[in-house]
């Protein structure tokens, strides 16, 4: 397998018009509209359905999470991880929230991310966007808004590319793009070797509790 654009940015372009019409018809009873984007490919994915909403008449409020210390990982991806603030600017109590990402794999993103969502209040209801499902679940994650799919291997990254043009003084996904890219199998064994020493110190953990 060789790097490659997966889907240009007229096919991106329309996904993002079908999951903008499909997030409109869910909300036809109102007007208001709650969006949560995670940082960083799903808050642009956000941005841009929030445009599309907006040019129907609705009412779009925005949010963006940054999941940086809700994910399970945290001990995998080193010492100073790229932290950016998350931002809600409503009450999350009651509301029926649409949460964005770019592209959905594992679940565990998802899953961050509606913990920290909860942090913020009891939502109605959690309805899941997902510009891209590459599949490969490790939890029982799925979204209800999918723009496209594309069924990926485990050893490549699915990267979509941002490269934002601007049209009448509004930004546009003209630029944007997805790509394919082949990664490292040393990097994949030493990620599952990380995970196993994560898993381990979590079972001597819950040992060393017991015998509390």
């Amino acid at each position: 397998m060789t790097d490659c654009i997966l889907f240009d940015h007229t096919t991106v372009t329309q996904a993002l018009t079908d999951m903008t019409t499909a997030i409109a018809d869910c909300n036809t009873a109102t007007t208001d509209i709650y969006l949560v984007g995670i940082h960083s490919g799903g808050a642009k994915v956000a941005d841009a359905i929030q445009q599309g909403l907006e040019d129907r008449g609705k009412t779009v409020h925005r949010g963006n999470l940054d999941i940086s210390f809700y994910r399970d990982d945290l001990d995998t991806i080193g010492p100073n991880p790229e932290v950016r603030p998350s931002t809600l600017n409503f009450d999350v109590s009651a509301k029926n929230i649409w949460l964005v990402d770019d592209v959905l794999y594992t679940g565990r993103t998802i899953r961050a991310a509606m913990g920290e969502l909860f942090d913020y209040g009891r939502a109605a209801s959690i309805s899941l966007a997902i510009l891209l499902d590459r599949g490969g679940r490790e939890l029982p994650i799925s979204a209800n808004c999918i723009g496209l799919t594309h069924p990926a291997p485990g050893n490549c990254t699915i990267e979509l590319i941002t490269d934002e043009q601007v049209c009448d003084g509004k930004k546009t996904s003209n630029g944007w793009h997805i790509d394919q890219r082949q990664i490292d199998q040393r990097r994949i064994d030493q990620k599952q070797v990380d995970q196993r020493q994560i898993d381990q110190r979590q079972i001597d953990q819950r040992k060393i509790e017991q015998r509390r």
